[in-house]
């Protein structure tokens, strides 16, 4: 069989030579300082915080982020896209997971609805990796129904007292500022929640136990506890009663980086088992040479080509400001189920090897399973993309 070029290794049509220099720069950034110790980090249940400032100081993350701030002024979401790609084109997830989030996600939050005062407090750490991001919406009792948290803050003077619990979190650990969604007022649904950034030294705040997950064990994902934690009135974002429109405003891009991620995996999967398939031998060949394998390889190729192109066109859109919410969720439907087909067809090729955790595809398959429930589970994004065609 002949050998397999990574997709994101060659120019796309979306990509200037600007993109491309980054790519290079941060391939060679995860090659040399992420990669060698990555086994380390599954091992140990999280990354370093260090590793967020070293991409922070190579420029990598908050590009959109204005120079006055520490950031590069650049408000082009492809740079994302390029750092997703190289983040999973090694199969390293659960890095690349809490690096994304904190880049994809939480960012827009700071960017888009913090005052001139929030964004001089904390814009500057976001930029420089120093200040470490996550978002606080799942609870205990609420996953894809962000109208019914519990989560309660209680206006006392300058302060709002927060009860309440959330969990799933990533970057529950390592994070200084959780974007939360609490309710301000208990009595109403979608109008009663407000977003607060809480600090991680927070008084009342208590990090649970870092959550022994299937995969993605290099990703720290924390429970997290308010018992009275007492949060300055000033960490509100715009206004009591805007969060619910501030978390479905910001849904498409982090839908968006999920597909990123899926499609970057399938990729890394068909690489691995192409090398490997070309050397494992069977009746006397390599079992490449065996029709069903490049029937099978095949069909993983072209349907990750498909998710590839959907995935580009969307990109542009989000660029150019016309990604609608039902879009992105049709995207992170079809691209995170074509990862799962992908991987476990590549799994497969590779025999009970493939069920070894020395084998890349192994991981791959493990931190592949749960793309179809965060950021919404896959039933929610049918239920959107359906909801618009009725």
């Amino acid at each position: 069989m002949s050998t397999v070029e990574h997709p994101a290794s060659s120019r796309r049509a979306i990509f200037e030579d600007e993109h491309e220099d980054f790519r290079e720069s941060v391939r060679r950034w995860i090659t040399n300082e992420v990669a060698p110790h990555f086994d380390q980090w599954e091992k140990d249940g999280i990354v370093p915080r260090e590793i967020f400032a070293a991409a922070g100081a190579n420029g990598f993350i908050g590009t959109q982020i204005p120079e006055e701030f520490g950031g590069a002024g650049v408000d082009d979401f492809r740079f994302n896209v390029v750092l997703g790609e190289e983040c999973f084109r090694e199969g390293l997830g659960g890095f690349g997971v809490g690096l994304t989030l904190h880049n994809d996600v939480c960012l827009p939050y700071f960017l888009e609805y913090c005052n001139d005062e929030q964004k001089q407090r904390w814009l500057p750490g976001v930029a420089d990796g120093t200040l470490i991001t996550a978002i606080g919406m799942t609870e205990p009792g609420t996953g894809s129904d962000l109208a019914g948290i519990k989560t309660k803050a209680v206006r006392d003077g300058d302060h709002y007292i927060v009860n309440g619990a959330k969990t799933f979190i990533t970057n529950g650990i390592n994070a200084d500022l959780i974007v939360t969604a609490v309710k301000t007022d208990p009595n109403e649904r979608h109008k009663g929640i407000s977003m607060l950034v809480i600090e991680g030294d927070t008084p009342g705040l208590e990090r649970g136990r870092n959550l022994e997950k299937v995969g993605m064990h290099s990703q720290d994902t924390a429970e997290l506890f308010f018992n009275d934690a007492r949060v300055p009135v000033e960490n509100l974002l715009v206004a009591e009663g805007q969060g619910f429109g501030q978390m479905v405003h910001n849904l498409a891009q982090e839908r968006l980086s999920v597909a990123v991620a899926g499609v970057a995996n399938a990729q890394a999967a068909i690489r691995f088992t192409v090398e490997y398939v070309k050397e494992r031998q069977a009746f006397g060949q390599p079992i490449g040479n065996f029709q069903n394998t490049r029937f099978q390889l095949a069909e993983c190729r072209t349907e990750t080509d498909a998710a590839q192109a959907f995935l580009d066109q969307c990109t542009m859109e989000l660029v150019n400001g016309t990604l609608s919410v039902e879009r992105a969720a049709s995207l992170k439907l079809f691209c995170t189920e074509v990862q799962g087909r992908v991987i476990d067809k590549c799994l497969q090729l590779f025999g009970g090897y493939g069920y070894m955790l020395e084998y890349p595809i192994a991981r791959l398959y493990a931190d592949a399973r749960v793309s179809r429930i965060y950021a919404g589970s896959n039933e929610i994004m049918k239920e959107i993309v359906g909801r618009s065609m009725a």
